[in-house]
Parts: structure tokens; sequence; C-alpha cells
């Protein structure tokens, strides 16, 4: 018999299990994991690196990063924050750095930091960690409170319990099978499979870029007229941001955006539709058709291909200006209006096809879980189940990348542990 029993023996878990048994030394603590090892999502994050958290500091903005979530985050942020994540791990030892993008790891630039300072302290407080420990049963006792957890070793009972599972299907079943309404999961991080000449043979180029997702119903891959002048064929999702071109496709942080934001709608179109990408986000059609007459007559005698007359990778240009069909020996002297035309669609509304997609490194994070309505944000308690308490992905809250998705993880672990601990 334990007094609280956590599910989950990932970043949410441990993290709630800490802090209960920092504010209630005397209870009795199991954290139950399925596999042979702990934090395995921990290890694998930012690279082996580990993005503890983002640099936002205000709860407002912070929220601005979760496509699922943003609304009922406010509260629990203004609770406890980036800053209140800091100090976590400050008190243990462990600094953080800010890299240039806001993202935040352990100076040592090892997950194994964190995975050691997270062992460290359970053993410390006395948590036991059992593993092998896949749950098939939850039940929610009748004649008294608590409940009782069978996996396929043990059965175990509680008074308290913390669901910190993640993306997990089979206790998503088990939680729906006990009245929970579960929204369906679909991948949120991933990048692009596009095969297309005008990217292929040039991975690793990276550039900043404006993106937007159209419709699937129709490829128009020829470029006829201006297609800003096609109302009917509005952008359903914008991005902008770092774009990476990868030997499968397009990466980066403005395409990670995109499928955060886009994860049904693109689940829903199969993950085959189009984008237009602009190459060249502070200009348009219009501004740059405006500067290529004046390099016309200031670099007359030069050939278009070797001129670097704007902010655009070198072999992205290369592949770009010879899709315009304009050829490396032609001058721009000699380029007709016509192909220089062809060349600003290229670089300012460049059609790629997109058909399908890859998961983002080691990293899968879906959208789905626990109805956010049946979460009470003041205590992360269930609202169907009292007594039972959630942290992390398993309930519908997604981030884009960044270090976003942990800090929800340690943000609802420590509401949640205070909740718990409060009862006692």
């Amino acid at each position: 018999m334990f007094d609280v029993i956590v599910i989950g023996g990932g970043a949410a878990g441990f993290y709630t299990a800490i802090h209960i048994a920092e504010a209630k030394p005397h209870l009795k603590i199991a954290i139950l994991e399925r596999g042979k090892d702990v934090l395995g999502k921990v290890k694998v994050s930012g690279g082996g690196r580990c993005n503890v958290t983002h640099a936002e500091f205000d709860p407002r903005e912070l929220t601005k990063n979760y496509p699922r979530g943003e609304k009922e985050l406010i509260g629990p942020f203004h609770t406890y924050c980036s800053g209140d994540t800091i100090a976590f791990f400050e008190e243990r030892g462990i600094t953080l750095k800010i890299e240039s993008d806001g993202r935040m790891f352990p100076e040592s630039d090892s997950s194994q930091t964190i995975i050691d300072c997270f062992l460290n302290e359970t053993n410390r407080l006395g948590v036991k960690i059992l593993k092998h420990s896949a749950v098939s049963k939850i039940e929610k006792k009748e004649d008294k409170e608590g409940f009782k957890i069978t996996t396929i070793k043990h059965s175990y009972e509680c008074e308290k319990l913390v669901v910190a599972t993640g993306s997990n299907p089979k206790v998503w079943k088990l939680l729906e099978n006990m009245g929970h309404t579960i929204v369906p999961a679909v991948p949120s991080l991933f990048t692009f499979n596009c095969k297309d000449q005008r990217i292929a043979g040039i991975p690793g180029v990276s550039t900043l870029a404006q993106i937007e997702v159209f419709q699937n119903q129709v490829y128009n891959l020829k470029i006829t007229t201006r297609l800003k002048s096609k109302k009917s064929k509005l952008p359903i999702l914008t991005s902008d941001g770092p774009l990476l071109i990868t030997h499968w496709g397009l990466s980066g942080p403005a395409i990670l955006k995109l499928s955060a934001w886009g994860a049904r709608l693109l689940n829903d179109m199969h993950y085959k539709f189009k984008i237009r990408v602009n190459w060249l986000p502070d200009y348009n059609f219009e501004g740059l058709m405006g500067l290529f007459l004046e390099i016309k007559e200031v670099e007359a005698k030069k050939t278009v291909l070797r001129t670097k007359a704007l902010e655009v990778p070198r072999r992205l240009w290369t592949n770009l200006v010879r899709a315009s069909g304009i050829d490396e020996t032609d001058k721009w002297a000699d380029v007709t209006k016509n192909q220089l035309e062809k060349l600003a669609h290229q670089l300012v509304e460049c059609e790629l096809k997109i058909d399908g997609k890859s998961t983002f490194k080691e990293e899968f994070v879906t959208a789905g879980g626990i109805d956010l309505k049946e979460v009470n944000f003041k205590t992360y308690e269930s609202k169907k189940l009292p007594g039972m308490y959630f942290a992390g992905e398993v309930i519908n809250v997604d981030a884009i990348t960044g270090g976003f998705n942990f800090q929800n993880a340690w943000t609802g672990g420590y509401i949640a542990a205070q909740a718990v601990a409060n009862s006692f």
C-alpha cells in the first residue's frame, strides 16, 4: 500500500514525485515505469542535450507556443513558470544556459545531468522506482477512497494517483473506460517530405523564410499568373523562421511550427498538400521586380547565376535561377522581363508539393489525450475521478519545439504535487 502512486517514469512523473516527497517526506510514494529504463525522452531531448525549458518568462507570451492548451495554461504558468524551473535546477547545483533562440540547456550540454539529478532526488527522498511495471488495469476503490492499480507483475493500492504516461494509447484506453473523454492522437512535431528539383542536392542549406500552406485539391506547379490574385487560394496556415532543406524535404523551426499548429488539419489532408515559400520574407513580387530592373542596369555585364544580388544561400539561388529558365551564361543585360518574373516567382512565391511526413529526430510529440474540459487546471485533478491527477502530455496539451513541452510537464507536475500533498 502506497500513499501516492505515479504512473509513468518520465519527466512529468519524476518531477511530480519529487515535489510531493519534498512537501510531505513521510508519504510512501512509488513511480511505476513500464520499461526497463526511466526518463527515456529526457535522454534524447535536444539531441541528447535536454532542452529543459525556454527563456520566456511572461506567462501569457509563453502560452502562445501551445497549439493545444494555450487558454488553459495561463493560470498554471502564473503559478509556476520558466523562472521556477530554472530555480529548481539551480538549487540542485545545475545551471542552465540560454541559447540565441531562447532554448535552455544544462551547461554540461548533456541530458544525463538532468537524469542524474532526478535519480539522486528520488533516491534521497525515498521514492520507490518500480520498473517493468506496465499498468493493465486501474480501478477506483468502491468501499473507500483510493485506487487499485494492476501491473503485469503485481497489484498496488494507493490513496492518490498521478497519471503521467505521456502519449500512451493503452493508458488512454484505461482512462476512457473509467469515464474520461480522449481526444484522438495525431502527430504534432514532424518534418515535410518533398521531392523537387529546386531543393534537390542541397541538403543542409538553411535560410529565413515565410511559408504558407494551401488546401490540397489541386496542384498547380506551373507558374502562369500571380497566385496572390486568386482569392480562392488563400492559405490555411502560415509560419516564418529558419527553414532547413534536408535529404528528404524540409525541416527547421518554421516547418515544425506549421506541423504543431496544423497537426489535425494536416492529418486530415493525409499529409499531402502544397506550400508556398517566400525565400525573401522582406520582399513581395513587385518589390523584387523593381530591384531586378535596377540590377539589370547596374550589373548588366555579369551573369545572373554568379551575381550575389540577394541574401539567398548560393546553392539555393543557383537552383532557383536554373528553374527560371536562365542559363549559366546569361547576363543581366540579356535576360527578358518574362525570365525575371519567373525568377521573382521562384524567390517569393515558390510552390512545392508536400507528400508525407517524417518524425523530427528521436522526439515524438502528439496532439491528443484527455479532454481539457475534464481537468481542473488549478490542481490538475480529474473532474471525473477525484483523487486522480495528471501531468504532462497525457492531457491534450502539446507545444512547438524549443523546451515548451518540458515546461508543460514541470508546471503540471508541480501544481499536481502541491494539490496531492495538501490533500493529506
